[in-house]
């Protein structure tokens, strides 16, 4: 299972409250992503930063999202490209589901 934090830099005009809305509305097209498990998106309340942590299945599903159409419509949207670093992820807790233990 791979963590991916995803962080880019928003342009003038674009802060929490519209980070919020854009968000929520595309939100459901994340379900249908092959390999995708879960997303926090992400915006510093101060706005000039947004993205999301991402949970994958693997590397190589995170990946071929990152390298596709997401990618030109980060660079559409907010004018520069992502940084994107990927994490094995060893452990979870969720107190939502109540799991909590390893990763394999």
């Amino acid at each position: 299972m791979i963590t991916a934090i995803v962080l880019y830099k928003l342009p003038q005009g674009i802060g929490l409250e519209e980070c919020r809305e854009h968000f929520a509305r595309i939100s459901p097209n994340f379900l249908n992503i092959p390999g995708f498990i879960q997303k926090q998106f992400i915006c510093m309340r101060e706005g000039g930063v947004a993205g999301g942590a991402y949970l994958w299945e693997n590397r190589e599903a995170a990946e071929a999202f990152y390298s596709g159409e997401w990618l030109e419509g980060i660079r559409a949207r907010y004018g520069n490209d992502p940084a994107i670093t990927y994490f094995e992820t060893v452990a979870i807790a969720d107190r939502t589901t109540g799991v909590a233990g390893a990763v394999n």
